[in-house]
């Protein structure tokens, strides 16, 4: 979508291009930097208005802050954001479209920026950016009809600052378009079977789109064996897309593993394995990964429903070990049409 996008940059179709945040908390035409009072007023005293004076906000331990609240119809195109690093896993940001109660995205904040692990990892894809030192950027197009809403919870046990700018466009929205959902499960221990589930059986149509991985495979040796299933359109006991091992289906290869005794670490446009904790192991059952994958140029579409899945399968001798210990998470992105 955003390549399709890129490619038509001559096009003049009527879009307007509004921009959320702190300085200009509402969007509106001609609003910004007009605040009086803000986390940068100390620092802007011999300034004055329009000279920095609200950067971010402080968002307090167990609060919820509305980050953009905007009437339709539009398209979220750019979402920057920066916070106290070492929280990412505390904070929760849930997204709702079109006055819906349930949000339909709900992700840790780490996670949806494919830094779910606890230490600030750097990816250089098409649509998560992270950037020293700590620059959180989404570029997944977001298209909204009537209103959009995006929070940012902050669990954290204590006052964060909270830097942030969501850019979208006042347009028209074709009515075949689907909204954007994210959700994120874990299962830790896994148990048997070891199977995780990425999402659930969810009503199409629509296009499943990205993933975030991580794992803590709980025992020694290669732990990438497990496949990757999408079950669609009523699939049952066996799924129609069925991969070939974790490594496989993030692009990888042969275990990640090139000699030398280290995982190698990537992060490229659609494929990524950008976390290896600690990098200088390898086959150690508290290493702990995440990968990421963008279906931007091959989405997997349904029609009635998907379900996605994951085997978490080790390597043992001459057999796969089920992985009962280990510790999985993951967010799965996908277009719904509107239910």
């Amino acid at each position: 979508m955003s390549t399709e996008r890129s490619a038509q940059l001559w096009r003049l179709d009527g879009a307007r291009t509004r921009s959320i945040s702190a300085e200009n908390p509402t969007g509106a035409p001609g609003a910004g930097g007009r605040a009086t009072e803000g986390t940068g007023a100390h620092a802007a005293r011999f300034l004055g208005q329009g000279w920095k004076v609200s950067p971010s906000i402080i968002l307090p331990d167990g609060e919820t802050a509305t980050l953009a609240d905007v009437s339709g119809p539009g398209v979220v195109r750019h979402w920057w954001l920066t916070t106290d690093r070492a929280v990412l896993g505390a904070m929760t940001v849930r997204v709702y479209w079109d006055g819906r109660p349930e949000p339909a995205i709900e992700v840790p904040l780490g996670d949806l920026f494919c830094n779910g692990l606890g230490e600030l990892t750097l990816v250089d894809s098409e649509m998560i950016v992270v950037n020293p030192a700590g620059g959180l950027n989404s570029y997944w197009p977001m298209p909204f009809r009537t209103h959009a809403r995006i929070t940012l919870e902050n669990s954290s046990g204590r006052n964060v600052p909270v830097y942030y700018q969501i850019t979208y466009d006042e347009q028209e929205v074709p009515a075949n378009a689907g909204y954007l959902h994210a959700t994120w499960a874990r299962s830790a221990p896994l148990g048997s079977p070891a199977i995780h589930t990425l999402m659930d059986t969810t009503p199409g149509p629509g296009r499943y789109v990205g993933t975030y991985l991580t794992i803590r495979p709980g025992a020694p040796g290669w732990w990438g064996e497990g496949e990757f299933k999408f079950y669609l359109d009523g699939d049952t006991d066996f799924p129609t897309i069925c991969g070939t091992g974790t490594e496989d289906y993030f692009g990888g290869a042969w275990n990640f593993d090139l000699g030398g005794g280290v995982y190698r670490r990537y992060s490229t446009a659609y494929l990524g394995l950008p976390q290896v904790i600690p990098a200088d192991q390898i086959y150690q059952p508290d290493q702990r990964f995440g990968m990421y994958r963008w279906h931007v140029r091959d989405p997997i579409c349904f029609d009635r429903d998907v379900r996605v899945t994951v085997q978490a399968l080790g390597w043992q001798g001459d057999a796969y070990l089920p992985l009962v210990d280990a510790d999985i998470a993951s967010t799965a992105w996908w277009y719904q049409a509107a239910r």
